[in-house]
């Protein structure tokens, strides 16, 4: 018997359970014994639900348990999940966790424990939620050098974006939309500013990199700037503007950038829409590749936890190495990538065409008083540098 503690009963906890209780008779025949829950640890009361049999408050009584092998981090933020997650692996115990908070910031130390225990920690969900990015990366691709990852990687921006643009609608009325049908939380920052998709591509280049990625060294921009003028522009461009999360092989290590971005129709992220994420790798053996589906919600999320769940319990007695050093990896200027820049100002043609020379202007229906146009390509330095003493209302990277 393979038995499991669920710590934290919300969302993604009691999907756990609901995954393994479901589709118990698949996962038994995949892991060659029964499996159970045999803990929820939440400090609330549940009344009349079921999980009232194995619900418990201490912490103490799943780490002290003998017989109880795995446990699924669903508690969410740093501390204490990161004590509870440390104190498992020390006690013998493997961990399976959809926290990308948790992982961004202590995942290397987390993961040396458990291979000085002799365990495993594991955390597909932690990017991309039930779409499967980590194991592809760790199993599938290592004959490949990762040479970029890009990804849309935040369901709740997604959706947001892609309602602006079939729907001409402003930032805030989406906003309130997204808040209403439960895609964006009361304090949406986490999301709309970038940051959760900074705590995925930094997880996710400390996996190709195989060193420490320090999110907060990551240049993170959100969409809470984007309006229905922005959208008006694309269309005329025949771009879609996208929230993505970029990492790149730059000499021996990586530049990252959370920026929104737009898109022209051949890019493979540009039909992404609603809450859909999707991950874009090239690496230099398979060139390209990309992983889709729902990036987040109850189900495919717990669904992604429980796939670890059954990869730690046909590895209970063995570390599977994961390349993730501790020694923090030295991030790229972002300022040396390139990339075509569309600006809006309220100056004329001449001051435009003095500050970058040739570029192509863009004429949005219905848009006046201002100018947009799109530069040559140039690095983010050459652009700081020319736009200097230019009134600009926008600039989005294309």
């Amino acid at each position: 018997m393979v038995n499991v503690a669920i710590l934290g009963y919300g969302t993604i906890g009691s999907g756990v359970k609901e995954v393994i209780e479901t589709n118990n008779k698949k996962l038994v025949k995949h892991i060659g014994d029964d499996i159970r829950v045999k803990y929820v640890l939440d400090l609330r009361d549940f009344p009349g639900d079921p999980v009232e049999k194995i619900l418990v408050h201490d912490y103490n009584e799943i780490v002290s348990d003998p017989q109880v092998d795995i446990v699924v981090e669903a508690m969410g933020g740093v501390e204490p999940a990161y004590t509870f997650v440390k104190q498992a692996l020390e006690a013998g115990k493997s961990v399976a966790t959809s926290n990308k908070a948790l992982v961004a910031e202590k995942g290397a130390q987390l993961l040396k424990i458990a291979q000085d225990k002799n365990v495993n920690f594991q955390f597909e969900a932690s990017v991309g939620g039930g779409i499967p990015i980590i194991r592809p990366l760790n199993c599938c691709l290592t004959a490949d050098v990762i040479e970029e990852i890009t990804g849309i990687l935040n369901g709740t921006t997604n959706y947001m974006m892609t309602k602006m643009y079939f729907e001409g609608s402003e930032y805030a009325d989406v906003l309130k939309e997204a808040q209403a049908k439960g895609y964006a939380e009361a304090d949406p920052t986490a999301d709309v500013e970038g940051y959760d998709a900074c705590r995925k591509i930094a997880i996710l280049t400390s996996l190709v990199a195989g060193q420490q990625v320090n999110f907060e060294h990551i240049h993170t921009e959100g969409i809470s700037k984007i309006t229905a003028t922005d959208i008006k522009y694309a269309k005329a461009m025949g771009r879609a503007i996208k929230l993505l999360a970029t990492s790149k092989k730059i000499g021996d290590s990586y530049m990252a950038i959370v920026a929104p971005r737009l898109l022209k129709e051949d890019h493979p992220l540009y039909g992404v829409n609603d809450v859909f994420n999707a991950v874009f790798v090239h690496g230099n053996m398979l060139g390209d590749g990309m992983f889709y589906g729902s990036g987040a919600g109850k189900l495919p999320t717990a669904s992604a936890v429980v796939a670890d769940v059954v990869e730690l319990a046909t590895n209970l007695n063995r570390h599977l190495y994961v390349e993730w050093d501790e020694k923090e990896l030295e991030l790229v200027d972002y300022k040396q990538s390139s990339s075509r820049f569309f600006v809006r100002t309220t100056q004329d043609k001449e001051a435009v065409e003095k500050a970058f020379g040739k570029v192509e202007y863009i004429q949005a229906e219905g848009v006046t008083g201002e100018i947009g146009f799109l530069t040559e390509e140039m690095t983010e330095a050459e652009y700081d540098n020319k736009v200097q003493g230019l009134n600009v209302v926008q600039m989005i990277r294309a």
